[in-house]
């Protein structure tokens, strides 16, 4: 059973600064993808940012040079530092793993989600 822990949302002026952390539990092997996720009401959740396990990242455009994505794979865990907020960057934020099993197949793991709010 994997788990998905997340913490670090809030409320926070523009141009203000958070970090997001996911820690998961359960068998999550060695070959995955972990990383962040968001979405607003009425829209389909998007990609923020990811990072495979051998360090490979993909970004959002619009967060590229604002936010990092970075993974403890010691302590499974991944973390989304967003800097230069922003209010369009308010948004309920998911942690995802997504998982790759030897045999080829694909399972996708979902924290509860956390509020991240940009306004003054």
């Amino acid at each position: 059973q994997v788990q998905l822990v997340e913490s670090g949302g809030g409320l926070v002026q523009p141009g203000g600064s958070l970090r997001l952390s996911c820690a998961a539990s359960g068998s999550i092997g060695s070959i995955n993808v972990m990383g962040w996720y968001r979405q607003t009401p009425g829209k389909q959740r998007e990609l923020v940012a990811v990072m495979t396990s051998g360090s490979h990242t993909n970004y959002l455009d619009s967060v590229k040079g604002r936010f990092t994505v970075s993974r403890d794979n010691a302590r499974n865990t991944v973390y989304l530092q967003m800097n230069r907020l922003k209010p369009e960057d308010t948004a309920v934020y998911y942690c995802n793993l997504h998982l790759i099993g030897a045999d080829g197949s694909a399972n996708d793991y979902w924290g509860q989600g956390t509020q991240v709010t940009v306004s003054s």
